[in-house]
């Protein structure tokens, strides 16, 4: 496994990059002070995304996705104070409205 970033007072900040394999990414991110802070985006073996997030200062804030592996998006969420907040929609693998 390796990773890239950048490390300030040892602490992560700015964006970070680990992976499966070389040129095999696993997961990236953006940090400030050791803490996800914005973006974060982790990726299957085959390279397609799992899911996509975002966070404020190390807690979920507004919306996640995540996807099949195939590609098509199975739900996406959205938060409010660190709580699953507003709506709610997951889909079958094919790619229409479950609920």
């Amino acid at each position: 496994m390796e990773f890239e970033g950048e490390y300030i007072n040892e602490k992560l900040n700015g964006k970070l990059k680990k992976y499966y394999e070389k040129w095999n990414i696993e997961f990236e991110g953006e940090y400030l002070n050791g803490e996800v802070n914005g973006n974060l985006k982790k990726f299957y073996k085959s390279g397609n995304i799992e899911f996509e997030d975002e966070y404020l200062i190390g807690k979920p804030y507004e919306k996640l996705k995540k996807y099949y592996e195939s590609g098509n998006l199975l739900f996406e969420r959205e938060y409010l104070n660190e709580e699953n907040y507003g709506k709610l929609k997951e889909y079958y693998e094919n790619g229409n409205l479950l609920y």
